[in-house]
Parts: structure tokens; C-alpha cells; sequence
């Protein structure tokens, strides 16, 4: 089952999606989902907490829909018969998000895994050890069912200048370690990270909502090309092209 897409709201419709057609770091639907055709995936799970359940603010001139779910349109769009559950939830710890997604992950059976998980860890502050190994729990039984685990990097906020000085440096190095703990452990598993914690624009101001947390829709799209552009590029790699 694919999420169904929600009626936009009227800043979303085509005339006033302009100024995301014309920005460079996104990425159109079409473009996309010629990119990822020739990847061997037809069922897919989303996991994680606010990131991936598509927590934003809407941005005139761009599509109000979370990079989980623009990925999903391209899988979906040159794939008959294709299969996708978002199983995130917002605000989740990542002791939580797999007490309560990895079962029912597990049970749908995926090919490919989209996670985004210790965020809200991150904003606690974590034993570097206890979280790679609440991670690796998460990680390790959906590597073993044999899908792909395909973990997002978090935009650098700390950096922002959203953050108010006397919490940026420390909530740096937290989110600093999350981005490799999250990327060694993906490598080591046989998954790909993606790297948007050091994307040209993961400090910009900008990409971020009115609560200073989460993404924005321009967020989003950035992410998600991001997200093809990694694969697209991994593909070429393996086959030579």
C-alpha cells in the first residue's frame, strides 16, 4: 500500500510551484523517478521519528509533501505493483521507534528501509556506546531479513544560527557524533548513509520551520534530491554506467 497523497493547499498548485522548479539543489518528480527506475526495489518501510513522518512548515513556491513520501511517488511511479508503509511517528526515541517499528517492518517484508532515527536522542544528549547499540538493534534484524537499510543524515540546525549560543556548540558535538555513528554503522551493515548533515545548505536558516526543529517544505526537497542523487549515483557505480 502506497500513502495517499493529501489534497494540497492552494499555494501547491502548479503555477506556484515555480520557484522549486528553478532551484537548484531540488529536484523535479519525473527527473526523479527516471533516476531511481533501474533500482531492484518494490517494497518499501519507512521508520524513524518527526523526520521521516514529514513534521514541516508549508513554503509558498514549493510542494508541501516530506521527502518520505516524494520518495515513495518515484519508487512508485515506474514500479506496477509496488508496496509502501510509513511506519514513523514523531517524536519517538530511538529505543522507541524500535520497540514500536521493527515488528511490524519486519512483518511487511521490505526490500528497501528508509530510517531516520536518534534525533531526539541527540537533543538530550547520549552515551555514544548505549545509542550505536539501540542503533545497531534497529539496523542489524532489517539487514538480516535481507532488505536495504537506507539511513538520512539530519541538516546541521546547531549551526543555524537558530539555536540559541549558549546550546549551538554542545548540541553540535551531539549531532556531529549521531551523523557518525549513524554512517559507520549503515557502512558497516552494507547500507548507504546519506550525507545531508553536510549538505552545502544544512546550516542555512532557511530549510528550517517556524518552530526551529524540523525542516521546512524547501527542507524537503532539498533532502530528497539529495537522497536520489546519492542512489542514482550508487547505481551508476555498481553497474559501470
Amino acid at each position: 500500500m502506497t500513502s495517499q497523497p493529501q489534497r494540497p493547499p492552494v499555494q501547491d498548485l502548479p503555477a506556484a510551484r515555480a520557484v522549486e522548479s528553478s532551484d537548484p539543489y531540488c529536484m523535479a518528480p519525473d527527473d526523479a523517478a527516471e533516476l531511481l527506475r533501474d533500482l531492484p526495489w518494490n517494497r518499501l518501510v519507512v521508520l524513524g521519528d518527526s523526520v521521516t513522518a514529514g513534521v514541516m512548515d508549508p513554503l509558498p513556491g514549493y510542494h508541501h509533501r516530506s521527502f518520505a513520501d516524494r520518495f515513495t511517488d518515484a519508487l512508485a511511479a515506474t514500479r506496477p505493483g509496488f508496496a509502501a508503509v510509513n511506519l514513523a511517528k514523531p517524536y519517538l526515541l530511538l529505543e522507541e521507534i524500535r520497540d514500536q517499528q521493527l515488528g511490524p517492518a519486519l512483518e511487511f517484508e521490505p526490500d528497501v528501509v528508509m530510517v531516520s532515527a536518534g534525533g531526539n536522542d541527540a537533543f538530550r544528549g547520549f552515551d555514544s556506546e548505549t545509542l550505536r547499540a539501540q542503533l545497531a538493534s534497529l539496523l542489524t534484524p532489517l539487514t538480516e531479513s535481507g532488505a536495504l537499510v537506507i539511513t538520512i543524515g539530519l541538516f546541521d540546525l546547531a549551526r543555524s544560527g537558530l539555536v540559541p549560543p549558549e546550546h549551538a556548540d554542545g548540541m553540535a558535538r551531539r549531532f556531529d557524533g549521531l551523523d557518525r555513528i549513524t554512517a559507520g554503522l549503515a557502512h558497516e551493515l552494507g547500507g548507504i548513509h546519506i550525507d545531508t548533515h553536510h549538505h552545502p545548505l544544512a546550516a542555512d536558516p532557511g530549510i528550517y520551520s517556524t518552530d526551529r526543529i524540523h525542516a521546512n517544505a524547501r527542507g524537503h526537497a532539498i533532502a530528497f534530491a539529495a537522497i536520489t542523487n546519492t542512489l542514482a549515483h550508487r547505481t551508476r557505480k555498481l553497474t559501470g554506467g
